[in-house]
């Protein structure tokens, strides 16, 4: 298990994560905020904690690799780069305007540790699986670690890409999957049922673990579980998030894919976050 200075640290930046990601939405008064907050643990861990990343060098040919398939969770990976130091703590408030390097949906070709131009949803394991392929031909030791939500199981194209990534022994490759039980239309298990999701991966040939995404200890066991599994096997972390996390009117919101925050609201939440002010929270 994570020591707890480890586990300290990491709640900090998923707490500063989760700020950051509202006042981006503050800026323009609505967003896939829900998420963000959600998920914040899981970024934390990844830029924080696990991956190998030089700040002021973004396409540092030994980075790791993140790849951000659920496109719409662009204002929660901003929030995660802000932290990282990719980019500057002053560009937050450019966030969806003309121009800005932080459009409402990622674009590779304008944001700094942006990989991949996500959106298309299924296609995220896709372009991993061939990203992480051409580093094993480059004997680098460096991680491709995939996003991607719940929605993005209903695509026949990610079920080929577990094919294809436990065929192909890609070892070097970590799949994150956010299950926060909501998609655009409602609720995904009831739009199309998709568990058991340990068994299925595992019958696919992964290497599987699930844990509470909102725990920062167990997220950042699971990370470094899959980053130390012995042999070729993929890896996949299923994660059971709750969206709005850390904002109990939010959170209670029947529908919050997409979600838009009352002018007076934005503050209100900031100051519940606030609230709850970890050790070594403060920048």
């Amino acid at each position: 298990m994570p020591s707890p200075a480890e586990i300290e640290k990491v709640a900090a930046a998923a707490w500063r994560i989760r700020r950051y990601a509202l006042r981006m939405g503050e800026v323009q008064g609505q967003g896939y905020i829900g998420q963000a907050l959600g998920y914040a643990d899981v970024l934390a861990t990844a830029f924080c904690h696990t991956m190998q990343l030089r700040p002021l060098e973004p396409e540092w040919e030994g980075r790791d690799r993140f790849l951000l398939s659920h496109g719409h969770y662009a204002i929660a990976l901003y929030a995660a780069l802000l932290e990282a130091g990719v980019i500057p703590e002053e560009e937050l408030e450019s966030y969806g305007a003309d121009g800005s390097r932080l459009p409402m949906s990622g674009m590779a070709t304008y944001t700094p540790g942006m990989e991949i131009s996500g959106g298309s949803l299924g296609q995220g394991l896709s372009i991993a699986v061939g990203m992480a392929l051409g580093l094993r031909h480059k004997n680098s030791p460096a991680l491709v670690i995939n996003s991607m939500s719940d929605g993005e199981l209903d695509e026949g194209s990610t079920w080929e890409a577990a094919m294809s990534a436990a065929h192909h022994g890609l070892g070097n490759l970590i799949n994150i999957v956010d299950i926060n039980r909501q998609q655009a239309d409602g609720n995904s298990q009831q739009i199309l049922g998709y568990e058991p999701l340990q068994d299925k991966w595992a019958s696919f040939g992964w290497y599987v673990q699930r844990v509470d995404g909102n725990d920062t200890a167990a997220v950042i066991d699971a990370f470094d579980k899959a980053k130390n599994h012995v042999g070729k096997q993929p890896r996949v972390i299923l994660c059971d998030t709750l969206m709005g996390k850390g904002v109990p009117f939010l959170e209670e919101r029947d529908k919050n894919h997409f979600i838009r925050v009352e002018a007076d609201e934005w503050q209100k939440a900031l100051a519940v976050l606030d609230a709850q002010q970890p050790t070594g929270g403060a920048q």
